[in-house]
């Protein structure tokens, strides 16, 4: 492939797909900036791994699975400087300094619900990012490696933790 191809083809596929890169960077991390962070590492890695790219899955797929792998590297290679620090800020939405009723009651569900996210195991985070995503299971299956019946099952339990979660945090004074 030639530079320039590989270039168009990249600036098109991060248009396409620069969203589902910052929601798992954003899943990932607690800080506005180690998101960010995250998000460039990831976009690097696509970059250097688009070469390679076989066409044996969609794009969508390809990105995802890049994203997810990245993402998942990324916060294990990060967990001892993560132990030792705590973030000065949480991660705002893009919506901050939005003052509507229905604006600021969005973003705190939007808030509570990556907070819930970051508690979930870190398999269980990569397949609710994909859910909400709109991906159907074939897909989230080929992106995990799993089978379809199994994404079912685990999407799931993880539906429920996420709820259990999102409802302990809803009854916390904060």
């Amino acid at each position: 492939m030639r530079d320039e191809d590989q270039k168009a083809l990249f600036m098109n596929w991060l248009n396409e797909h620069g969203p589902s890169v910052m929601k798992v960077a954003r899943a990932y991390t607690l800080t506005a900036e180690d998101c960010q962070d995250l998000a460039q590492e990831i976009l690097l890695q696509a970059w250097r791994s688009l070469p390679t790219f076989e066409h044996r899955a969609s794009a969508a797929t390809w990105f995802y699975r890049i994203a997810l792998n990245t993402a998942m590297n990324w916060h294990r290679k990060d967990k001892p400087r993560r132990l030792t620090q705590q973030p000065l800020l949480e991660v705002h939405s893009a919506t901050v300094g939005s003052n509507s009723a229905d604006q600021v009651q969005h973003r705190d569900t939007v808030e509570q619900l990556y907070k819930a996210i970051h508690q979930l195991p870190k398999a269980d985070a990569a397949l609710v990012l994909l859910y909400l995503d709109d991906l159907s299971y074939r897909e989230m299956a080929e992106i995990l490696g799993i089978s379809e019946s199994n994404v079912g099952v685990k999407l799931n339990r993880a539906k429920k933790a996420l709820s259990d979660l999102m409802k302990e945090s809803a009854h916390v004074p904060g």
